[in-house]
């Protein structure tokens, strides 16, 4: 996804990195387990475990489990394989609230930067949305309050097209001794 987005200098992670593993699912943005676990330079386990020791810091707005089906479907959109001979257990949801407290479980610097940078993107991403909602709504409002108007102008264009058709059209070229030749 192309993003003007400023990349800060000293950024951990590049932005993009950080934006190509955001997905929509459930109708939310959100991330992986595996592609978190990769960022913070965690393995996936570890990441796994520090969750399911502090489950009452992720409620269900904040993380769920992708059914075998929403993860056979993201397998096949991206096509890749599922790793090492496939996965033990359905790959973990994390949306920006859940990524928020991952850095609060795992503690480690790497985490409060990494979920830092990837909070900002979220906010980007949002503003984004936002904003192609807003402008939307403005053309819609224009196109109402304005229709009318435009058909005008679009029946008169296609007037001035269709007299332009019906015309016959003079020969291009030249005339000698009496005959239209054509220039080369």
């Amino acid at each position: 996804m192309g993003s003007s987005f400023s990349v800060r200098t000293g950024a951990i992670v590049p932005v993009s990195r950080i934006e190509r593993r955001i997905i929509f699912l459930r109708n939310q943005k959100v991330m992986l387990s595996h592609d978190l676990a990769e960022l913070y330079q965690v393995e996936t386990k570890q990441l796994t475990r520090a969750v399911r020791r502090n489950l009452e810091r992720f409620p269900s707005d904040f993380k769920f489990q992708l059914t075998r089906e929403e993860s056979r479907n993201l397998r096949s959109q991206t096509g890749t394989s599922s790793g090492h001979g496939g996965r033990r257990y359905q790959p973990y949801a994390f949306t920006e609230q859940g990524v928020a407290m991952l850095s609060a479980v795992l503690q480690s610097p790497r985490a409060v930067a990494v979920s830092i940078e990837i909070i900002r993107v979220f906010v980007h991403l949002r503003e984004l949305l936002a904003s192609h909602a807003d402008l939307r709504r403005k053309l819609e409002a224009m196109r109402r309050k304005y229709d009318h108007q435009f058909m005008v102008v679009f029946d008169a264009l296609r007037e001035l097209m269709a007299d332009e058709r019906g015309k016959r059209r003079p020969p291009i070229g030249y005339v000698t001794e009496g005959k239209v030749g054509r220039r080369s």
